[in-house]
């Protein structure tokens, strides 16, 4: 880890080029100012963001770097993986842009379990094209889990609203089948660590969804709520964690109502991420929680339908970067009052003397 006077690196693995992957990166730190708050390292092809910033006619130089030892403050950073050029198809996943996409990963998160970067900002993978090339998992969140041997939890992050989801990705159809006591249990204490180290809220309020509509109506739309998801959020409040719910998903999501909760648990994917995604829009971040390196993504995809045509937004990739900066922040924080948290000696037993100074 970088050292309290040193800027935060921060690694960014490239994506799939011929998405809009590059072109938010290269929009995202298109200000000159940017590295005076970190340093970027970007796990990609210096040919490749020549050609692509060029396209998107932003004035951009690069420090190219064979080892991370090299990354210098005050510029922007380029790990080269390969000198060749790259052939470049926007709109269309290629063996090419997929073998770059998932050799910027495992670089960038070596890296990062290294200690050589502080953070990991993840630009959009197209899923379905890595799995055709080998990679093991239907996205990011089950592969860093495989890196890091711990289970994490999705968390979708802006100012004012953040959502967790109990199951990934997986069929509708199998969702019901997934969701237990325990696990409701496992990632809500899971969530509310999380808030108290990365996000500074001490004493968090978190909410939970039901599964069924309108939270299974006292049992006539299901009976997952009764039987599994209230005895959890029972539990849980009598261990001293504030869950509050089951609520149902259709309404939960108006101001008046998820603004009282620090956090709110979804029971699957869309429950969670399409209000979420409505509501904070270009603003969102995906952040892999309860992990013990920090990572974060825009909350879109690869969008084939746009790439090349310089109408990319970067908000989302731009709040990605800053917010996995003060969640290392926060947690470096907690972290270092955990460690030098002071003990307080037992009292040694009285004397009897009335010049005792423990007295006064």
């Amino acid at each position: 880890m970088s050292a309290k006077n040193q800027k935060i690196k921060v690694g960014i693995s490239v994506g799939d080029f011929n998405g809009i992957s590059v072109e938010i990166i290269i929009k995202a730190l298109k200000n000159k100012d940017i590295t005076e708050f970190f340093t970027p390292i970007i796990f990609a092809s210096g040919k490749l963001f020549t050609y692509q910033k060029n396209v998107f006619k932003v004035q951009q130089t690069y420090n190219y770097i064979t080892e991370i030892a090299a990354a210098k403050d005050g510029v922007i950073n380029m790990l080269n993986l390969t000198k060749d050029n790259s052939n470049i198809e926007f709109g269309t996943p290629t063996e090419e842009s997929t073998q770059m996409a998932i050799d910027s990963l495992e670089s960038a998160t070596n890296a990062l379990m290294n200690g050589e970067i502080d953070v990991l900002v993840t630009a959009p993978i197209n899923k379905e094209e890595m799995m055709k090339q080998g990679f093991k998992h239907a996205g990011h969140t089950g592969y860093l889990e495989e890196k890091f041997g711990k289970t994490g939890l999705m968390l979708l992050v802006s100012d004012n609203l953040k959502v967790a989801v109990l199951t990934h990705h997986i069929p509708i159809s199998e969702v019901a089948q997934n969701i237990t006591k325990e696990k409701i249990k496992k990632q809500i204490k899971l969530l509310n660590q999380t808030l108290i180290e990365d996000f500074g809220i001490s004493r968090p309020k978190i909410a939970v969804l039901g599964l069924n509509p309108h939270s299974g109506d006292g049992g006539a739309i299901g009976k997952e709520e009764i039987e599994i998801i209230e005895p959890a959020i029972k539990d849980l409040f009598e261990s001293g964690i504030m869950t509050f719910g089951p609520f149902p998903a259709d309404s939960y999501f108006q101001p008046e109502k998820y603004c009282n909760y620090d956090a709110v648990l979804a029971m699957y994917h869309d429950q969670g991420l399409a209000p979420f995604k409505t509501l904070a829009y270009a603003e969102g971040v995906n952040y892999t929680a309860g992990l013990p390196y920090i990572r974060t993504s825009p909350d879109h995809g690869v969008a084939y339908d746009i790439a090349g045509k310089d109408v990319a937004d970067e908000q989302s990739f731009s709040e990605a970067i800053f917010t996995a900066i003060k969640i290392f922040k926060n947690r470096t924080e907690y972290n270092d009052l955990i460690a030098n948290k002071m003990h307080v000696k037992p009292r040694e037993k009285d004397n009897g003397r009335d010049d005792d100074p423990r007295r006064f």
